[in-house]
């Protein structure tokens, strides 16, 4: 046995059953090594940084330990904007970084990178072997604080030690894993107990750290008639359909998630580190519960700050808490709520039927037609905003996205990582144009090892949420930096092997989706829509609206001064605002 044999030994007793990468000299002995292995498969990719998006998704859905590896400098480079996602998303992913031989190390020979210091920011815990006696202790350690910290961990390998004889089994031990509770003490109860009992109108702001504990969140926001806004991450923990849920707050939120958040006198924060310090109040009392006692008063100034596991300090919270039977401040909230999503289900009706289509009606369709146990990935952008006004993840409905890290092009390949541990599952990837151009290539790698993933492209040939921060910010559209010349997506899914269809009419929407729904082969929907549609967010400050105001008045003068770029945006923005 070498080392490399000795490592996979290793990853296959934590579970490991798959690794994403591209080979290359430094790791060509793994691949070897991995020859008729039936324990642990190499999946080859096309990019690296796909790879790394992938074994996000798989340690966010598996909660497992998932593993990537790049090859030398250039390719464990590929790696990195992967890994701080995994990173931001707080999963555990190992690294696998091949070297040059030790010999040639600090002698900047072919592809070598000081690949410590790239990564110091991103990882956890970084190793690199310098003996094969060291190799198991060492990947070990890497092992054990991935899967305790949710953190990222790299184990680099000089391409001599990888083949060497394995030794060092003296250090070989199994992993342990944490199972401790944080609970809060009963003075930290006493003083949540006593600010909610005291308050009048209580708003629930709940995060993803309120997976463990969705029924108890519910049941709090009953008890004490307190409206519920969840962030976007934690769509599928709390879902829109659910008693007492008004919706999401920030520039994807809704007026009545925003309202909630802003005019309570009391904000309950629940597992959640929601970024946006501009859709959180100034002067009303905050209690923020957490895990991680670094998020506590991260982004917000709080009143009673309290580090602990959700589930625990809701359990001992309970009894402590006295009934409220005032539900003016819930109910009028829930109200304007429905009335949103009645709004938002009507125009996104089949009927309306303008072309190029309101990108809105495929996802009303989705909604519908996609299965209680649908995961759905979500790129950064303008599909994001779809995907949180339009899609309820009730059920078993799971939701996935670069959150916290905010990098395009991870729909796609998240949706791969699902799948590859997902087989029977129904799985989207809710995309616009310019993420999936980024990682396409990988199409081909969804068809070689039969991946039905169901791809969702929003064709409107333009960087649509760029030009939305564009226009706020008071500059005119530059097309020349927006624009996309983009392939028929559909056509190019079936040059690889798998299906898809291009969709222009809304008579074809639900036909297409139900085509990708009982495709057996990796499918996309090439979505040609409107690039014009708006959707605000649900508070305009003056200074937002006076960026906007500045930029349509410099489009129109661009547009008079024959600026056919300009003219066709201005007359798609009012096409597409005269017929929502």
């Amino acid at each position: 046995m070498n080392v490399s044999e000795q490592i996979l030994q290793i990853l296959k007793n934590v579970g490991v059953t798959q690794i994403w990468g591209v080979t290359g000299d430094a790791l060509n002995t793994f691949t070897d090594a991995l020859r008729g292995d039936e324990d642990i498969k190499w999946n080859a990719v096309r990019h690296e940084e796909n790879g790394a998006f992938a074994a996000t998704a798989e340690a966010q859905m598996t909660n497992n330990l998932a593993v990537c590896a790049g090859t030398v400098g250039p390719g464990t480079l590929h790696l990195i904007n992967g890994l701080y996602n995994a990173k931001k998303e707080r999963v555990p992913v190992l690294a696998i970084s091949g070297q040059v031989a030790r010999v040639n190390m600090g002698t900047n020979y072919f592809q070598e990178v000081g690949l410590t210091k790239i990564f110091d920011d991103v990882c956890a815990y970084q190793a690199v072997i310098r003996s094969a006696e060291e190799a198991p202790r060492v990947v070990l350690k890497a092992i054990q604080i991935a899967l305790e910290q949710r953190a990222v961990v790299r184990v680099e390998i000089p391409i001599d030690i990888a083949v060497e004889e394995a030794k060092g089994s003296h250090y070989e031990h199994p992993v342990f894993r944490g199972n401790a509770v944080l609970v809060p003490s009963d003075d930290d109860i006493n003083k949540i107990a006593s600010a909610i009992n005291e308050a009048k109108k209580i708003t629930i702001l709940a995060g993803a750290g309120c997976r463990n504990s969705r029924e108890e969140v519910l049941a709090l926001s009953e008890k004490i008639k307190a409206p519920i806004v969840h962030t976007l991450r934690s769509s599928d923990v709390i879902h829109n359909d659910d008693k007492n849920v008004v919706g999401l707050t920030g520039l994807i939120g809704n007026p009545s998630g925003y309202h909630a958040v802003m005019k309570a006198d009391l904000l309950l924060m629940l597992g959640t580190d929601f970024p946006y310090s501009n859709f959180l109040p100034d002067d009303s009392k905050i209690i923020q519960i957490d895990n991680r006692i670094e998020n506590i008063g991260n982004r917000v100034k709080v009143d009673i700050g309290v580090q602990g596991d959700c589930l625990a300090s809701l359990q001992k919270l309970d009894s402590k808490i006295l009934p409220k039977k005032n539900s003016e401040f819930l109910d009028n909230l829930v109200e304007n709520f429905n009335k949103w999503k009645k709004h938002k289900e009507e125009n996104s009706n089949l009927d309306n039927d303008l072309e190029p289509l309101h990108p809105q009606l495929f996802m009303n369709v989705l909604n519908r037609k996609a299965s209680d146990d649908a995961c759905f990935t979500v790129d950064v952008g303008e599909s994001a905003i779809w995907v949180a006004h339009h899609l309820t993840l009730h059920g078993k409905r799971r939701l996935l996205g670069s959150f916290n890290h905010g990098s395009m092009a991870v729909g796609f390949p998240a949706a791969m990582g699902i799948q590859s541990v997902n087989p029977g599952r129904e799985v989207w990837a809710i995309v616009g144009d310019g993420a999936f151009g980024m990682c396409m290539n990988d199409f081909i790698t969804a068809v070689r090892y039969n991946w039905p993933v169901k791809i969702l492209v929003y064709n409107n040939s333009q960087l649509g949420f760029v030009k939305i921060e564009m226009e706020e910010a008071g500059y005119a559209m530059a097309n020349e930096a927006l624009e996309l010349q983009n392939p028929n997506f559909a056509e190019y899914a079936k040059l690889c092997g798998g299906d898809g269809i291009r969709v222009e009419h809304a008579t074809d929407i639900e036909k297409a989706i139900e085509m990708a729904i009982a495709s057996p082969k990796p499918f996309i929907i090439d979505a040609v829509t409107n690039p014009g549609e708006l959707s605000l967010p649900p508070h305009i400050t003056l200074e937002e609206a006076w960026g906007f105001g500045k930029s349509k008045i410099k489009e129109i003068l661009l547009s008079v001064k024959s600026d056919k770029d300009q003219k066709n945006n201005l007359m798609d923005e009012i096409k597409a605002f005269f017929n929502n």
